[in-house]
């Protein structure tokens, strides 16, 4: 009888990606995917313990699925991801009715951990560390026809920013093999794939960890070379492992986009110190003044904390004013959150949540003004994009990235989807922009 998979997934790109394998993995043993949670017979929440409202997210889903399993006995729960990590044996405990709980390292044992669920009913917890992390070379390919995908090249955090629980729950840096990464890149664009993502908690410091000395930059210049990949994406980056190398691939990669996530978190160098960012602003700006030169175009995003034990207004104003220096395309920014086994965990100066609200509904409104900036200046322009569905807001509509990491919604049908078509920008919003199809004779094929 066909068993089906539903897994449900929080977070970041990286955990979308380990979902990917988790499907692959359940695939191979029988196991098909549904939509629907109810018709389901083995749920896995693939969690993210980054910020305290992704937790609670995951709590809030356990309370249905323990609603859920009390009409379904036969149902089996599991729980992946950081927060599994985190977390392990408490799962089990505090709620009796999770089966399994399968950690960072032990992905690739996620059909032997489902199958001595079912043949014991005993639950499973796998939380331990490996040397190496058996599942980064593990190829899953990404769901829903996309044309995009992603390939993890490093997992893993030697950084221990002061805030970030991520060195806890994913271990060392560990980089996959050059060649293993590029045989992906391959297997990928033999089977239609146009852009590739490049994950990592920290990619440019892949390498690191690898025999050959061969780094990030080498690692883009190599993809670059793949005549089937029109689009080179990465995230993460760490300011402080920036090299001028590497600034250089955005002007040299043809197919390396013109856009990067740039994680500031502050604009205090004194709370960049206590977080241990190995940075300073005039630094961080240096970099922003390099990428810019190298590449005029380039669409810069970032991540900003605010509320950071000890935090002071002078510290949030400093922010402020390197905003407005600046002017980010977009930023992801929260509201500081403690995160237990963290160095900022035991700080004190904790910064009240209403001064928190108060200063992140400030920063917000004024990356909205440079968002709404950047945006409306590509009005006029002419934008490469890859289109990736049909819209959201119109079935008339279907949207499409340009190089620079904006959403673009204009006039077309299904047949379009794959396809990297011309368009011109005739209208910015905050959250997206719109355009007209440029003639078919300027449209490639798949």
């Amino acid at each position: 009888m066909r068993r089906y998979l539903y897994i449900k997934t929080f977070g970041c790109q990286m955990n979308v990606h380990d979902s990917e394998k988790m499907r692959a993995l359940m695939e191979n043993v029988g196991y098909g995917e549904t939509a629907d949670v109810k018709t389901a017979d083995l749920v896995i929440l693939n969690t993210c313990s980054i910020r305290e409202k992704a937790a609670q997210k995951v709590y809030s889903q356990l309370g249905r699925l323990r609603a859920l399993k009390r009409r379904k006995p036969g149902l089996i729960v599991g729980v992946g991801g950081c927060l599994a990590q985190q977390w392990g044996e408490k799962f089990v405990e505090k709620m009796p009715f999770v089966d399994f709980v399968v950690g960072t390292h032990n992905i690739h044992r996620l059909p032997g951990i489902v199958e001595s669920v079912e043949n014991t009913g005993i639950p499973v917890v796998e939380t331990a560390f490996h040397q190496t992390v058996e599942s980064l070379n593990l190829v899953a390919m990404p769901c829903n026809g996309r044309i995009s995908a992603y390939i993890t090249i490093m997992q893993g955090c030697d950084n221990f920013c002061s805030y970030c629980v991520v060195p806890h729950l994913r271990g060392k840096e560990e980089s996959r093999a050059f060649e293993d990464v590029l045989e992906e890149v391959k297997i990928l664009s033999g089977r239609g794939i146009k852009e590739v993502m490049l994950l990592g908690q920290n990619v440019n410091s892949y390498g690191n960890t690898t025999q050959g000395g061969c780094d990030f930059a080498d690692l883009l210049y190599a993809i670059g070379r793949i005549p089937a990949i029109e689009r080179i994406r990465f995230t993460t980056s760490h300011p402080k492992d920036i090299q001028d190398k590497l600034v250089a691939c955005f002007s040299e990669v043809d197919s390396l986009c013109e856009h990067i996530h740039l994680p500031v978190q502050s604009g205090s160098n004194r709370i960049l110190q206590m977080m241990n960012r190995c940075y300073t602003i005039d630094e961080y700006c240096t970099i922003v003044d390099k990428l810019r030169k190298a590449c005029p175009d380039i669409s810069i995003t970032s991540d900003i904390i605010v509320g950071y034990p000890g935090e002071t207004d002078k510290d949030f104003h400093e922010t402020i004013t390197m905003m407005e220096k600046i002017r980010f395309d977009s930023v992801f920014s929260f509201k500081y959150s403690d995160r237990e086994g963290t160095a900022a965990y035991g700080l004190k100066g904790k910064v009240p949540e209403s001064v928190k609200g108060k200063r992140l509904r400030t920063l917000q409104s004024l990356q909205d003004e440079h968002t709404l900036e950047k945006n409306t200046s590509m009005t006029g322009r002419t934008e490469e994009v890859i289109v990736e569905g049909i819209s959201k807001n119109s079935g008339d509509d279907v949207y499409g990235r340009t190089r620079t990491n904006k959403i673009v919604n204009f006039r077309g049908d299904q047949g379009l989807i794959g396809k990297t078509v011309s368009v011109k920008i005739t209208e910015a919003y905050l959250h997206s922009l719109r355009g007209i199809l440029l003639s078919h004779r300027e449209v490639t094929e798949c």
